[in-house]
């Protein structure tokens, strides 16, 4: 496989680049484990994405595709962009973990999607290592590369996707990918 094909996996997954430039790889990436946490809440009720992990934990499949666009917002928007934007689900749920009885997974969805949209805008045209600045926590200040952006994200997805992977396994038996 050339670095400029583009394939998909039998679910329809976009297979990440084995050889080629660095950014459209680390975009590959990110874009095969963004489409593997939309993978594992297909075809799932809203009771089943609203179901627990296992106590203590309230860790759900639709939590985390409300957490992820959290990390998408703050991440491009406010670390790479410098933008000032407000939490995406409030600043009583700036982590996005807390479920909203009136959204379901399609309206989680879309807005997870537009931050994708978003982010790749703020992105287009930067250099991997153009900096932004970490606007608050622990590491306020720190200036970061975009290349550790797209780095970090990856592994922010890869780490929450091993949780959908027990969380979609728990709710219906459904394992891999």
């Amino acid at each position: 496989m050339t670095s400029d094909t583009r394939r998909t996996l039998p679910d329809g997954r976009p297979i990440p680049l084995m050889t080629g430039d660095e950014r459209p790889m680390l975009e590959s990436w990110l874009a095969f484990h963004r489409a593997t946490l939309e993978l594992k809440c297909a075809g799932l009720g809203d009771a089943e994405l609203r179901t627990a992990s296992a106590e203590p934990s309230g860790l759900t499949l639709l939590g985390l595709v409300q957490h992820l666009a959290e990390c998408e917002r703050n991440w491009f928007q406010r670390v790479v962009g410098g933008l000032d934007v407000p939490p995406v689900y409030g600043q009583r749920n700036v982590s996005g973990y807390v479920l909203d009885d009136a959204r379901g997974i399609g309206e989680a969805l879309d807005v997870w999607r537009r931050e994708i949209a978003r982010g790749r805008e703020v992105c287009a045209g930067r250099a991997l290592d153009g900096v932004g600045r970490i606007g608050d926590g622990p590491m306020a200040g720190v200036e970061v590369s975009l290349r550790w952006v797209l780095m970090h994200m990856i592994e922010e997805y890869a780490r929450h996707n091993g949780h959908a992977d027990i969380l979609r396994e728990r709710i219906d038996g459904v394992t891999g990918a």
